[in-house]
């Protein structure tokens, strides 16, 4: 399965009063690994930046006088978008906006036409009920070290929300703990080399009362996950995959 953590920031709040998205930043995961193949993109604006909007995100519009419009870029954005399953935190602000985006620049899909949706605000509010769910409140819950974050950034915020999307349905952030890492040039991660450590390991093979018991706590946990259980869609895909 390729999902896409994306995340976008904008001139100000409302797309309805022409406000415009500036920055994109998407971050690519298959079967809950990061690949490295990101897009991110500036985006000259119709019309200059609130004054709060710059104090959060900090991209002046000086900076984005040079960069491409948003028709410029529309065709490659959608191609890299399609047919993933976007992760995005509060989903119905970044989609409003891209799809007025979209529908300004004479393009007749929106987002959910070409991908489906997960909004991981509601999967924290759901998990974490009655508590702060922003983005900075979830990375404290979990461990995240978010201090490089002076400033909101796309990118940067996409790739800080893959980790928090991680241990929110499931708890492993670390998705390469058999290799070893080397930095793009980009500044992304990448596998240099895998690491035997099978030799290493004893294997311990479950009893059958241990694997029914397993499968009566996989069962509750789908049940109260209202069907978002990982572990079971995993394995649906993985037979799928051992079938065809």
């Amino acid at each position: 399965m390729r999902q896409i953590i994306l995340d976008t920031e904008t001139t100000g709040l409302e797309p309805s009063q022409g406000h415009n998205v500036i920055e994109i930043g998407c971050v690519e995961m298959i079967k809950r690994r990061l690949t490295g193949n990101n897009y991110h993109q500036y985006i000259k604006p119709d019309r200059d930046s609130d004054e709060d909007a710059i104090r959060i995100h900090g991209i002046t519009n000086e900076f984005l006088a040079d960069k491409p419009k948003f028709r410029d870029i529309t065709a490659d954005f959608l191609e890299y978008i399609r047919g993933a399953e976007l992760i995005i935190h509060n989903a119905p602000f970044d989609l409003g906006f891209l799809n007025a985006e979209l529908k300004r620049n004479g393009c007749r899909e929106k987002v959910e036409d070409i991908c489906s949706i997960i909004d991981s605000l509601q999967l924290a509010r759901r998990k974490h009920p009655g508590q702060k769910n922003n983005l900075d409140a979830l990375c404290r819950r979990y461990g995240i070290d978010n201090s490089h974050r002076e400033l909101h950034g796309a990118l940067l915020d996409s790739e800080i929300l893959a980790d928090v999307y991680l241990m929110i349905t499931g708890g492993q952030t670390d998705l390469m703990l058999a290799g070893e890492k080397e930095a793009a040039a980009d500044g992304s991660i990448a596998v240099k080399k895998l690491v035997n450590v099978t030799a290493a390991l004893k294997v311990i093979v479950p009893t059958a009362q241990e694997l029914a018991e397993h499968q009566q706590f996989l069962t509750l946990l789908d049940k109260k996950s209202g069907g978002e259980c990982l572990y079971n869609k995993l394995a649906a895909e993985q037979s799928a995959e051992s079938a065809s």
